[in-house]
């Protein structure tokens, strides 16, 4: 309850408004560069409506949140509340730079996941799991009753106190990083971790792996086309693929043909037995 003291009414309307809004953030998919994105702007319209007055700011706040957006369900609440305080100090302060709020987003997905997923997938669910199966192996239906509740409990505390966490911290926090210089520093690295998440996504997910072979005239041996191609560059038909999406991207083609092409062509790939 701390947490809520310095606040006011408004803000404490605001906030509960945001916290019931929050439960549908990852409701939401919409592509591969808008991940969750309509769920974040969803959660965060009281705020932009609350502290933006015309159309053409409540309409720039909206589109800064069209970016991607992934990380740990009832821990993300915390980024939310502070991106609501930098939402409304952006408001007030002229010389404030917006583009650090999508910098402060980005930078925070990694530890936040990191955070909420070793403790919500890797211990929580396992304890009430363990608990509810012990229970439910004696034929009672309180095993199922238990595992909601040890689970479900705890989440949705820290999901509501999260959020106001956020938004108490977020002024102080803010001001802390302008005066040290480190919210250039955040907006750099940001950036830098950006490009490495894409690189090792690609690394990761697109795979390519011909099985075409090449007879040699005169003898048994067959050359291995993927051989040839792994001594020239691993991955080279990946990366490949992937700089010509991101091109196809720039050059303003929708995402959703772009993901349709790929598909059609690892499908007649497939079928010519290329790949």
């Amino acid at each position: 309850m701390k947490l809520q003291e310095n606040l006011t009414k408004e803000d404490k309307k605001m906030l509960r408004s945001v916290f019931w809004r929050s439960w549908t953030m990852n409701a939401s998919r919409t592509g591969a560069t808008q991940y969750h994105a309509v769920g974040v702007i969803y959660t965060l319209l009281p705020v932009i409506n609350r502290f933006y007055k015309t159309k053409s700011e409540q309409a720039e706040a909206v589109v800064r949140h069209t970016t991607w957006f992934n990380a740990t369900m009832h821990i993300n609440n915390f980024i939310m509340g502070l991106v609501a305080s930098m939402e409304k100090r952006n408001s007030e302060d002229d010389t404030f730079d917006a583009s650090s709020i999508t910098a402060v987003k980005a930078s925070l997905m990694g530890p936040i996941s990191g955070i909420g997923d070793s403790f919500f997938w890797g211990i929580l669910r396992v304890i009430a799991a363990g608990i509810g199966i012990s229970i439910a192996n004696t034929g009672s239906i309180m095993g199922a009753i238990v595992f909601l509740l040890l689970y479900n409990i705890p989440a949705f505390l820290i999901h509501y106190y999260a959020l106001y966490s956020g938004y108490s911290v977020g002024a102080n926090f803010i001001q802390r990083m302008y005066e040290s210089g480190g919210m250039k520093i955040l907006t750099k690295s940001s950036s830098m971790l950006g490009l490495m998440m894409m690189g090792s996504m690609t690394a990761s997910n697109v795979k390519f792996k011909t099985i075409l072979e090449v007879s040699v005239k005169g003898s048994d041996q067959v050359m291995k086309i993927q051989d040839y191609l792994n001594q020239l560059f691993i991955g080279i038909v990946p990366l490949t693929v992937t700089f010509l999406a991101f091109w196809l991207l720039r050059k303003k083609v929708n995402v959703n043909i772009v993901m349709l092409g790929i598909m059609v062509l690892g499908i007649l790939l497939g079928l010519l037995g290329i790949c």
